[in-house]
């Protein structure tokens, strides 16, 4: 839900051409910049990691030369979304989800405190660093990427890796490495351009088609709910409508891929809005940016979906949605 708002002019004063244009002009954007992103060293995406974990992430995800912050960032939010306090079914605990066993050998005093708690990021986080670099120096003579092979040991054991002499053909551990790597993306800021998203035009369209329809909190746009959404609602809907599948909240929408700073944005991008301007998690509304300085949202109860400026003192950041990054997410964290 936002805070601000502003009155039913602006709409008017954007017109629904102006949308139609941008719509034709996402796709011309796409084929001009496709193929601009740049390489680089990896660093962390502003706010994508908690603040009170930023640092550790940044100083231990340089342990190795098989890791990076980013990388670290995207198995811990692929484990655990960074909570602390997790605990699965098969007994995984913390925020890098150990399993006792692999606890004992592994964990580390990360904060030099004398103990090694698992439910203690700064020994936890530390710890998952340290047994990604065991794993890769067990799989260093390996042929292939090192991440990669790092990535498959920590799926299916080092040995696997070694049988086979690189990512072993099986499908679980193949989707691990693809799915790790992909939103590794998400935790990297850009070193470049990034690439735009043909599908953003359509997300527009749909989004376009649905001025004007009330705010329902919780709303999926579903005919029991008289085809009124809420802010994730609403761009989780635009995005189907092309074929991507997001999911429902949208400080997990945040992960769907790249991060193009304000200056680089194009028709299409999720823009997201917080009160905590250091922390991805604490996101609490998004909209699909059209161009100009604004966005289309669903913005609050007792408002329609309509236009609204996103340059404000809660904007966020944006993400330039792509389907393998959306692909990429936990159905749960």
């Amino acid at each position: 839900m936002r805070k601000m708002w502003v009155g039913a002019g602006v709409a008017v004063a954007l017109g629904m051409g102006f949308v139609m244009l941008l719509v034709v002009g996402v796709y011309l954007v796409a084929g001009n910049l496709a193929g601009g992103a740049g390489g680089g060293a990896k660093r962390l995406a502003k706010g994508s990691v908690p603040a009170a974990y930023q640092p550790i992430v940044q100083k231990w995800g340089n342990l190795c030369p098989a890791i990076n912050p980013a990388l670290l960032a995207a198995q811990l939010y692929q484990e655990s979304g960074f909570n602390p306090r997790a605990q699965s079914a098969a007994a995984a605990q913390g925020i890098a989800q150990f399993i006792p066993g692999t606890w004992a050998t592994h964990g580390v005093d990360g904060d030099g405190d004398g103990d090694r708690d698992v439910w203690d990021p700064a020994d936890a986080i530390p710890s998952a660093a340290s047994y990604d670099c065991s794993l890769a120096s067990y799989v260093k003579d390996v042929p292939g990427d090192p991440t990669e092979n790092m990535l498959a040991s920590y799926n299916a054991g080092a040995y696997a890796v070694i049988k086979y002499q690189g990512v072993p053909p099986y499908k679980e551990t193949q989707n691990y490495v693809k799915v790790i790597t992909t939103l590794e993306k998400s935790f990297a800021a850009p070193t470049g351009r990034v690439d735009p998203s043909e599908q953003a035009a359509g997300a527009i369209a749909y989004a376009q088609k649905k001025l004007g329809t009330p705010y329902l909190w919780g709303g999926n746009g579903t005919a029991e709910q008289g085809g009124r959404f809420d802010c994730s609602g609403l761009t989780k809907a635009a995005y189907e409508s092309v074929g991507i599948e997001l999911p429902r909240v949208a400080n997990d929408q945040y992960n769907a891929g790249a991060h193009p700073g304000r200056d680089e944005l194009l028709p299409g991008d999720l823009v997201f809005f917080s009160d905590d301007l250091t922390n991805s998690r604490t996101i609490r509304h998004v909209g699909i940016y059209v161009g100009g300085g604004y966005m289309i949202d669903a913005p609050r109860t007792g408002a329609v979906i309509r236009f609204d400026p996103i340059d404000t003192p809660d904007y966020f950041g944006a993400t330039r949605v792509t389907e393998d990054g959306a692909k990429a997410l936990p159905t749960t964290v």
